[in-house]
């Protein structure tokens, strides 16, 4: 056996077994975590240091190696997974970041109505059994206009609970170029294979006629699809069919128009200078039977998906049996609640909305707020990293507007000594981590998506770089 094989099988015998580094861990420190969980992830870890032994690395210094590792997990281990974050990215709602932000107030507001108990399904008139949509149903419906809506946990939810009750073993028609993939490579005709609805397509990628939907309706026809292209566009040589004509057809075929919106909008953004889409409410008024759109996208609330439309087919959808899979649990319930009650009028939005009052803030409030940040940063920290102001552009996020650029403003760093990649690294390692981004070779900090109340961490942060 040569000198290198010693090395490793001496290496190995110095990792110490579970029981010692519990027992060790348990006389001199606080576990405060599940004993199982605990030796699960240190059974991970302690694999992890025997495959670097194997791999003839650390042996010559194995026992400073296993200290410092076991040092690290335990350090790590009390660390809950999901933390705060701040979300230097420029994108509002970036699915990777919980997509719409919440404010405390509205967080805690929420917590606070179920705590210990709530009337989540108790109606408090009569003392009887009661249904969890009446909390928002109504708030939903007259800011959407329509006659009534439910909420499930998310819009690719909303749309297959939808069609599973109006088109099973039945037809649905769709336009070829509103085939999308949204996010996780999740396609909306895998969606409608899903709800065990048949697709039929029509038109071309480019180009659908109302014709072709005409020709495509027969007695097995159960809905006409509608999806808007949030997160893409085809421009050029293009026509699809509008909505009002749409729903001619439709009740001249005693079906109804489903329009999936995705990411939809009950603020009128547009009165703010802001390159947003259409209202909910617009297309109710141009002849849709039934909307689906994101409760957790431009509407500023939880993860969730809402179902709006007319009473007739909203009550076929509530009354399926996937229902009761996909529904809204209590604490998303009184959180879209509090946020549904931050919309005063379409152009009025109380500041407790925190994504709308992102979108909302201008680009001079951030290179002011961008200014503050410079003039509190050591002066050598400044130069050490060639820290800039520039004007940028971002997008909303999570699907939303993908053509439309946002004014902003963002810091660069730059360094002789550390890589763009180095820095992205220091930042992310923060307790609080701070998500940049690197682009031409400098890591950026855009201000669009970070709230006021989280300026002083980044001045620290920075500081300490």
């Amino acid at each position: 056996m040569n000198t290198k094989e010693n090395k490793v099988r001496e290496a190995l015998k110095n990792i110490p077994s579970v029981d010692e580094i519990l027992s060790i861990f348990q006389k001199n420190y606080k576990l405060d975590v599940p004993l199982d969980y605990f030796k699960f992830e240190l059974n991970n870890e302690l694999d992890y240091i025997r495959k670097q032994f194997k791999k003839n690395l650390f042996i010559d210094n194995s026992s400073e190696f296993i200290k410092k590792r076991i040092n690290n997990f335990y350090n790590e281990i009390n660390l809950k997974s999901l933390k705060p974050v701040i979300n230097g990215t420029g994108i509002i709602l970036h699915t990777g970041l919980g997509r719409a932000p919440i404010s405390k107030d509205i967080l805690i507001e929420g917590i606070l109505q179920n705590y210990p108990y709530s009337n989540l399904e108790l109606n408090l008139k009569n003392g009887k059994r009661g249904d969890r949509n009446v909390h928002i149903s109504n708030l939903i419906s007259s800011i959407c206009n329509c006659e009534q809506s439910i909420t499930v946990n998310n819009n690719a939810a909303a749309v297959m609970l939808t069609l599973n009750a109006i088109c099973r073993d039945k037809q649905v028609i769709i336009s070829r170029g509103q085939q999308v993939e949204i996010g996780g490579s999740f396609r909306i005709p895998d969606v409608i294979s899903k709800s065990q609805s048949k697709m039929v397509e029509v038109g071309t990628t480019n180009k659908t006629h109302l014709n072709d939907y005409e020709i495509a309706i027969n007695n097995q026809t159960a809905a006409i699809l509608y999806v808007h292209t949030s997160n893409y566009k085809v421009i050029g040589f293009t026509s699809e069919v509008e909505i009002d004509k749409l729903s001619k057809l439709s009740n001249q075929h005693n079906i109804p128009l489903i329009v999936d919106l995705g990411s939809g909008s009950i603020a009128d953004f547009k009165s703010q200078d802001l390159p947003m889409e259409k209202m909910v409410k617009k297309y109710f008024s141009m002849g849709a039977d039934i909307i689906t759109f994101s409760g957790d996208k431009l509407l500023g609330g939880p993860q969730s998906g809402i179902i709006s439309g007319k009473s007739k087919w909203i009550e076929v959808i509530k009354n399926n049996s996937i229902y009761r899979a996909v529904r809204c649990d209590k604490i998303r319930i009184s959180i879209l609640e509090n946020i549904l009650r931050t919309y005063h009028t379409s152009k009025k939005i109380t500041d407790k909305n925190l994504s709308v009052q992102l979108f909302l803030r201008k680009q001079d409030q951030l290179r002011k707020n961008a200014k503050t940040i410079l003039k509190k940063i050591p002066k050598k920290i400044i130069n050490k990293y060639k820290i800039n102001i520039f004007d940028s552009f971002v997008e909303a996020g999570s699907g939303s507007l993908p053509t439309e650029k946002i004014n902003s403003v963002a810091l660069s760093f730059s360094s002789v000594d550390e890589s763009p990649e180095k820095i992205y690294k220091k930042f992310i390692s923060l307790k609080i981590p701070i998500i940049g981004y690197i682009h031409k070779n400098k890591f950026n900090i855009d201000f669009k998506a970070i709230p006021d109340d989280q300026l002083d961490i980044l001045i620290d942060s920075i500081s300490i770089l």
